[in-house]
């Protein structure tokens, strides 16, 4: 039994920052993100009466511990939907660093969740693999749908699932994603979510939540950037602003983040460029633009000193199974 599927990363406007359940990721307060098109996973899951333990490879290199015993976590989820107890052999790729807040996690386990419902013809609904694929990783429940896309936290795991609010085709947006540093983050989301209550902002940044997510929906359906890029940037401080004032302090900034983000401003508030800044847990920095100002705008973040590369990111579909399977070498 074998499956495999393609996820994107995606971008949060609106981010999900802290549970109220860890054990089923869910979020204290919903979210809005775009899918990333050109940033994604390719996942393979076969599962095989020949495998005594689970395997796991993510770019070539076998993973063990941490890495296999979350994946391992995940795969019982549909084991136990299919009323099976096959070990399975995951095989997965990026093409985009992993941990250095590109939201990698979000399109492996929603690429791991397509996969392994592929290889064991469970047929789930899209709503039931955004499910599936949050309790793998709380973003990656936003990679399942295509496009814009809304995440209910609702109080319970059967509310708390994503669906599109938008097709890829909606808005013509970029993701320019500034890579500063491809260093793995000491910290996680993981262990980031768990520390959010004890910030003192943590309570403010949730309770003004939902006046965001209104005003971030209503800017992407009207394609309206102004109001746009004013949100995202306020939604991003915050949670940063929580992520430094807990315990204990998580601070992912760099003097190249730091950087960036005046850059960004000066060139949309002096220059009139339609730009924006997010950045996710890490010191990378998301740059959104509109597609016809892309180049310029890349071309000007690949001058800077401090950025090793830019990525690049337009809304993308959903995840998806394909024929194509990721061979063991």
């Amino acid at each position: 039994m074998i499956g495999s599927a393609r996820a994107y990363s995606n971008i949060a406007f609106i981010k999900y920052w802290g549970n109220r359940d860890d054990t089923l990721r869910l979020a204290l307060n919903g979210s809005i993100s775009m899918n990333l098109a050109g940033l994604e996973t390719i996942t393979t899951v076969e599962f095989s009466s020949d495998l005594e333990q689970d395997q796991l490879s993510i770019n070539g290199s076998d993973q063990s511990e941490g890495a296999l015993a979350r994946v391992s976590a995940h795969l019982d989820h549909f084991r136990r939907r299919a009323a099976i107890d096959l070990r399975a052999s995951v095989r997965s790729t990026n093409n985009f660093p992993a941990g250095t807040g590109v939201a990698s996690s979000a399109s492996a386990f929603a690429a791991l969740a397509v996969a392994a419902d592929s290889a064991l013809e469970l047929h789930m609904s899209e709503k039931e693999l955004s499910m599936y694929a949050r309790l793998g990783s709380g973003s990656a429940c936003r990679s399942i749908p295509a496009g814009f896309v809304e995440w209910y936290a609702g109080p319970d795991d059967a509310s708390s699932f994503a669906e599109s609010l938008a097709p890829p085709e909606h808005w013509n947006l970029v993701d320019l994603v500034a890579i500063v540093s491809r260093e793995h983050k000491a910290v996680g989301s993981t262990g980031g979510h768990k520390v959010a209550p004890t910030s003192p902002l943590q309570g403010a940044r949730v309770a003004d939540a939902q006046r965001r997510i209104d005003w971030c929906r209503e800017a992407l359906l009207r394609r309206d950037f102004n109001a746009l890029a004013e949100v995202i940037e306020l939604d991003a401080l915050m949670m940063h602003a929580v992520m430094m004032t807990s315990k204990p302090t998580l601070l992912y900034w760099t003097p190249a983040t730091l950087g960036l983000i005046e850059a960004v401003r000066q060139w949309r508030e002096k220059d009139g460029l339609p730009v924006a800044f997010t950045i996710d847990a890490g010191p990378n920095v998301h740059v959104i633009t509109e597609a016809s100002f892309a180049e310029e705008i890349a071309e000007g973040l690949r001058a800077l000193p401090t950025v090793q590369e830019v990525l690049s990111g337009r809304p993308g579909g959903a995840a998806t199974a394909i024929d194509t399977h990721l061979r063991a070498s």
